[in-house]
């Protein structure tokens, strides 16, 4: 709902949100909701999906969250097939353990002549294998060095599938960057705002410093080949950062890729 009036609002951007899990909407209505929001944008939508993750959430909202992380996955498994079915207008029938559709129509279809799938996680054996089949973009986070592993046993799954690896998007989720003049006052700016998110645990490996520190820290996934960088900005919102973010690191790493 809060990514129509953005749409509406806006020309350029992509629209979608990081990411959604499966385990929340009926992936034939998500299918539904998406298409309709590539009509609102104009053909700017982007279908994001994991398996899901947040037990207390599910709890508190009364969703079905499953026995392990093993069977999310496998509705998963179950779901990816009829929402890009239904995106490409084949009309999908599923008869898995978890969901049942018959011919699932998507009328009218996408603006977008191939509406992309981002699916966000990072399971070796499962989720990369799931990216490998049906994702036109994969979404992990992780030190550089760990995106490094994971993105090498992406390109097993490509390979095992018959599916060439450069059609697959990377995007990775860099976390909450706080850019300051000061290290000292970045890091303490970025405590500070997950103090104010309910006391949670600042995350590790934020891009956190100096404009320098930031931007020699994102450089590294650059180099590996991800340049869809992907930044979370909770409230109350680092104006600072933001501005800092576009004017002093983006032209930076955009020469990088440029190269």
């Amino acid at each position: 709902m809060a990514m129509a009036p953005i749409a509406e609002l806006t020309t350029r951007p992509t629209i979608g949100v990081m990411v959604s899990a499966n385990t929340y909407r009926n992936p034939a209505l998500l299918t539904k909701m998406v298409t309709t929001l590539d009509h609102v944008s104009n053909g700017r939508a982007i279908l994001t999906v994991g398996a899901g993750w947040s037990e207390h959430e599910h709890r508190g909202f009364g969703f079905e969250y499953g026995k392990s992380p093993g069977e999310r996955l496998r509705w998963l498994g179950e779901a990816l097939p009829v929402i890009r079915g239904m995106l490409d207008g084949t009309r999908p029938s599923a008869a898995g353990d978890h969901y049942h559709m018959v011919n699932a129509e998507n009328v009218p279809p996408p603006v977008q002549a191939r509406l992309p799938i981002l699916i966000g996680g990072s399971g070796r054996k499962v989720t990369l294998r799931l990216v490998a089949e049906y994702a036109d973009i994969c979404n992990i986070g992780g030190s550089p060095s760990k995106v490094a592993e994971l993105d090498a046993v992406l390109m097993e799954h490509c390979e095992a599938v018959g599916r060439d690896e450069k059609t697959i998007e990377r995007s990775i989720d860099v976390g909450v960057p706080t850019i300051r003049d000061s290290r000292k006052q970045a890091f303490r700016d970025n405590r500070e705002l997950f103090r104010l998110q309910g006391d949670t645990e600042p995350w590790l490996n934020q891009p956190t410093g100096t404009p320098e520190d930031v931007y020699e820290w994102l450089a590294r996934y650059v180099e590996i080949g991800y340049h869809h960088l992907v930044f979370y900005f909770p409230a109350p919102y680092d104006e600072e950062s933001m501005t800092r973010l576009t004017t002093e690191v983006r032209p930076r790493l955009q020469a990088l890729i440029d190269g």
